[in-house]
């Protein structure tokens, strides 16, 4: 569109946003069962949440994560993006416990790409931080 100017942080944080919602939505629908392997085990017996309620609730939280990326105003964006880097910090324990427990799902059907997953998580965090950020 004539105009429409979209710099590289809007992109990445509109794009963030963007997979965050649909990965959200993945947890509640279509991919629930992909992400219960994910799930450690020491999350459900240190909680009072079945594997599916952690499921549901990374999925919720997910979702206003990324809707959050997408509508939060400039001077809210550093706040979120911090936020967003914390959930991806946080949900790194569930990709080494599928990668030690050799649980497939989402195509990580080996041992390296299970570990190759891992690497995926400092990107995130990456980039939820760059692309809040003036």
């Amino acid at each position: 569109m004539p105009g429409l100017r979209m710099p590289g942080r809007t992109l990445a944080r509109a794009a963030l946003g963007g997979a965050l919602v649909f990965a959200g939505i993945a947890h509640l629908t279509f991919a629930r069962r992909d992400f219960r392997a994910q799930v450690p085990e020491t999350v459900v017996e240190l909680s009072p949440f079945s594997t599916d309620q952690v499921v549901v609730g990374s999925g919720v939280a997910e979702i206003a994560l990324g809707s959050a990326l997408l509508l939060a105003p400039p001077s809210r964006r550093p706040l979120v993006g911090t936020v967003a880097a914390a959930f991806f910090a946080a949900v790194l324990p569930g990709n080494i416990s599928q990668w030690v427990h050799r649980r497939s799902a989402f195509g990580l059907d080996t041992d390296e790409r299970r570990f190759g997953r891992l690497f995926l998580q400092p990107v995130l965090v990456a980039w939820a931080l760059w692309a809040t950020r003036r």
